[in-house]
Parts: structure tokens; C-alpha cells; sequence
């Protein structure tokens, strides 16, 4: 009789451990649905089939556990989880957004070196509060990050000369830079190499942005700015800080993996998540602040980010952000 009651027991136990178990796997694929459906009509996502439409939400489902595996991780105050790229694997985001050419040391040129700033960096500058950076651009899915870098660097430094902001064309480097490959990467020392030898920039206007590589139809009588030489700043971020500050926004880039799942505040990821001898995409500096933050311009749109922007934690080398930061010269 007790070994009957026993049986009894297990099974019941088994039969409200398998009810739990269920109900547990059927609130986690409604809820993720419901993530992915809202993840679709926010950034007016389609599909050309249903098992395409299974194959995105496989990946939507494994980003979102690497988004909590970033946030359970993370060092400052950002927040990680949907953003307009939770559909790609990591593959795809690398081929469709960044940049291959960064991470290849032995194709980067020597450049002269930047004069110091003449006083320190104050305890916060942001150039856009002071005229010096047009509105968030889009890059769309191409690999053309380095020529964004150079031209907003270049239009800080034309309005920080004239006291005119122009919104300069990155498709002409796309189009007739022949140092670097267009949308499959470049780096900003080949860029301000080829806008010295072209001539100039034209505007925003006069060469508008297409999103892939055409026949160059740039034209030395539409040159809005021009540039007359290029430098490396220093690796210290103090000094950076202070040259920014100083000189405008600065031409930099850095290890973007954790950038694929950020949506807001400072991000202070570990090491282990952005290898900063891995650097893979380019922006704009344009700021710092007293919460211990860099802001970038980044390049996808307003739609990314906090309004098209990035922060990221200041003072440890984060990801790289001190290797590879630039700037035009226009005198």
C-alpha cells in the first residue's frame, strides 16, 4: 500500500513538474513572438517566406540571449537588448555595416603627428552644442563608415575655419576614392589622401548618397571645402579629450561588437566583448563628458541608439577607442 502511495507521489510530482515546464516554454515563445513581432513593425521589417521569417527569429531569439549575456555583464549604464540590427547574425552585421580594412595594421599609412592641445581637456565639451556637427546620418548597408568619419571630421574642422557647417558628400569617396573599396571597407588616412587629390569635397547636396559604389562623378568646380593636409593624434585619451576640445571632432574607430545590441546609456562592456586590436568600424568624436562618457555620431540613422548616438565609458582604452584617431587640417 505505501509503495502504491509512493508511486502515486512521483507521478504527481512529474505530472506538476511536466504542467510547470510547459506552461514555462509556452510564456517564453509568446513572449518572444511578441518581441519579434514588435521588433518587425517598429523597423517595418518583411520577409520573403516563412521559413526566412523562422530563420530571423532563430536569430532574433540567440541575439537576445547574447544581449542579456552583454547587459548581466555590464561594467556601466547601458542598456542592451532590441535594436534595428537584432535580426543579423554577427557575420551578417560585420559584411553589411563594418568596416574590414580597419583591423589590417599593415595597410594603415603613417601620418604625421598631431601638434598637442595647449591646455588640458575641460571636465566636459560636446561640438554639438557649439555648431560644429550636422544632423545623424545613415550609411545604409554599407561598409562605408570610414568615409562618414572623414567627412563629419572635415566638416568640424571647415566650420571651426569659417564658421560654416556644411553637410559634406561621403558618396564621392564611395564613388572616386581609388585607395580604399568603396562600401567593403577604408581607412580615413587613405580618405584624406584621395580628398587631397581630388580636390576637395563636394556637399551633401551636389553628390548625394546612394549607398553603393558608381562611376565617380565628382566635379572640381562643385568643391564646397577642401583640406590641406591630415594627423594622428596621440593614443592618450586625455590628450585626445583635450585635442578634441580644442580642434573639433575627431576621425576615430573601434571594436563594434557590442554596438549590434545597444540602446541607450554609457556603455562599459568587458574586454572579453570588444578586442581593441579588433577594430572594425569608424565614427565621429564629438564629445565628452563628466559621467565619464565618449559620444560618438554614429552612422546608422536616428533610429539607432540615443538619437543616432553612442556613449561610451572614458578613460580605459575601451575597445580600442584611442588606436587609430585622426584628423583633417585645413588652414
Amino acid at each position: 500500500m505505501s509503495g502504491f502511495t509512493v508511486l502515486n507521489m512521483c507521478e504527481l510530482f512529474i505530472m506538476h513538474f511536466m504542467i510547470f515546464f510547459i506552461f514555462c516554454y509556452f510564456q517564453e515563445t509568446v513572449e518572444l513572438l511578441t518581441e519579434f513581432k514588435n521588433f518587425m513593425i517598429t523597423y517595418n521589417r518583411t520577409y520573403s517566406s516563412q521559413e526566412e521569417a523562422e530563420k530571423r527569429l532563430r536569430i532574433f531569439q540567440e541575439n537576445m540571449k547574447t544581449a542579456q549575456t552583454l547587459q548581466s555583464l555590464e561594467q556601466g549604464s547601458a542598456e542592451y537588448g532590441v535594436t534595428k540590427f537584432s535580426d543579423l547574425t554577427e557575420d551578417e552585421f560585420r559584411m553589411m555595416y563594418l568596416n574590414p580594412m580597419l583591423s589590417q595594421w599593415s595597410l594603415k599609412k603613417e601620418m604625421k603627428p598631431a601638434t598637442p592641445a595647449s591646455k588640458a581637456a575641460p571636465d566636459s565639451w560636446d561640438w554639438r552644442d557649439h555648431g560644429a556637427v550636422s544632423p545623424v546620418k545613415n550609411q545604409g548597408m554599407c561598409g562605408s563608415c570610414w568615409a562618414f568619419s572623414v567627412t563629419g571630421n572635415i566638416e568640424g574642422q571647415w566650420f571651426k575655419k569659417t564658421g560654416q557647417l556644411l553637410s559634406l558628400s561621403e558618396q564621392e569617396l564611395v564613388d572616386c576614392d581609388k585607395l580604399d573599396q568603396a562600401c567593403g571597407g577604408g581607412l580615413p588616412s587613405n580618405a584624406y589622401e584621395a580628398i587631397e587629390k581630388l580636390g576637395g569635397l563636394e556637399t551633401e547636396t551636389d553628390y548625394n548618397y546612394i549607398g553603393h559604389k558608381q562611376s565617380c562623378d565628382f566635379s572640381s568646380g562643385k568643391v564646397a571645402a577642401y583640406i590641406n593636409s591630415s594627423v594622428e593624434l596621440p593614443d592618450n585619451e586625455n590628450e585626445i579629450a583635450a585635442w578634441l576640445a580644442e580642434k573639433g571632432p575627431v576621425s576615430a574607430a573601434l571594436n563594434a561588437f557590442a554596438m549590434q545590441f545597444y540602446r541607450k546609456g554609457v556603455s562599459h562592456p568587458l574586454k572579453i566583448f570588444c578586442n581593441p586590436w579588433m577594430i572594425d568600424h569608424a565614427v565621429l568624436l564629438v564629445g565628452f563628458g563628466q559621467r565619464d562618457d565618449v559620444v560618438f555620431i554614429f552612422l546608422w540613422g536616428e533610429d539607432y541608439g540615443e538619437q543616432g548616438y553612442y556613449y561610451l565609458y572614458r578613460g580605459s582604452r575601451l575597445c580600442g577607442i584611442n588606436k587609430m584617431c585622426s584628423s583633417a587640417i585645413v588652414n
